[in-house]
Order: C-alpha cells, then structure tokens, then sequence
C-alpha cells in the first residue's frame, strides 16, 4: 500500500525559519543572562524573583511564591494570580502564554509544556500553545501538562500524570493520558466552578 505521507522532514525549512522577533530574541537572551541571580537567590527571597520576573513582562501577583530552581523560559508570557506556588525543579516552558490562577500549587518537577511542533508539516513549524490553569487548582509532583490545555478550577493533575485535553472544574485525573480518577470534594466548604 502506498503511503500519502511525506518521504523525508524538511529540518533545514524548519531551523532557517523565523520564530522569534529581534525583540524576543533580545529579551530571551537578556533574561538568559540575568536568570543567575533568580536562581542563586536565597530560597526564602521570593519577593526578588516576584520581582525581577515583573521586571521581564511577567504579571505576578502578590504572595506568590516561586522555588529559585523552577525554570521559566519567557517572563512576558507568564501570568500568575496571587498566592499561588511553583516548586522547586518545575519546567514552565511557555513558549506560547502560560496563565495560571489563584492559590495554584505547581509542585516539585512538573512540567507546563506550551509549546510543541506541528508533526503532520513536514517542515514541522514551531506551535506557542497557551496552557491556562483555573484557581484553587494542583498540579502534583512530576506531572506533565500539554499546548494547548485548560485545567479547570480546582482541578487536580495526580503526580507522574500527563495531561493532553482538558480537565474539567474539581476533577482529579491521572495517569499516562491522564483519565478522570473522581471529583474533588472539600469538607466543610462549598466548591464553585
């Protein structure tokens, strides 16, 4: 049977094209540079990463606290809503936007993925895929969330998890693809979506 797919990947395409503005660049390889001083900084010192991250572009909001090991890859295209945490060794590669809400837990080692390359061009264009995660909601311990996802408020990623689709306001999912495991109930208080 004869394959319509294409024979060979054009990488040469791929790595002459422009993804980036002189501006981007710019700022990438300025915050390359400055990053030292966000991850030598004493771990208690999370104002100063609030801040140098707010003086790349990033909108932090007020008692975030940022582990100095997480590395973030672009500032600007960063959002995060007050009170929330990211832990130590978590990847926010956020090539495209990456906004997540209030009282989020980012735990040790997870990793929010918002950017990927089109595997069906055979020049495999770069993709800046948002991820947006709802408030009150966790993403456990080495889990791994996709471009272009939407964890909902209250949801929760279970450790190792890796999520591709989105997950619905108070649901627990886990695994590799991540499957609904149940729905997050907290006692004493009342849950809104």
């Amino acid at each position: 049977m004869k394959s319509i797919a294409a024979t060979h990947l054009d990488i040469d395409a791929n790595r002459s094209s422009r993804k980036w503005s002189r501006r981007e660049l710019a700022g990438r390889f300025l915050w390359d540079c400055i990053g030292a001083l966000f991850r030598w900084s004493p771990r208690q010192l999370w104002g100063w990463r609030r801040l140098l991250l707010r003086c790349f572009g990033a909108r932090i909001g007020a008692q975030v606290q940022i582990h100095p090991s997480a590395k973030i890859f672009i500032p600007w295209n960063l959002s995060i809503g007050d009170h929330s945490s990211i832990g130590f060794d978590a990847l926010i590669y956020n090539l495209g936007p990456i906004a997540i809400g209030e009282r989020v837990t980012i735990s040790q080692r997870a990793h929010l993925c918002a950017g990927s390359h089109d595997c069906r061009v055979a020049t495999m264009p770069l993709l800046k895929l948002p991820i947006s995660i709802g408030n009150d909601a966790w993403i456990c311990s080495d889990a791994f969330v996709g471009p272009d996802v939407k964890v909902g408020a209250g949801a929760v990623v279970g450790a190792c998890a890796a999520v591709f689709r989105d997950v619905e306001v108070w649901t627990i999912v886990g695994g590799n693809p991540a499957n609904t495991l149940g729905k997050r109930v907290m006692h004493g208080y009342r849950l809104n979506g």
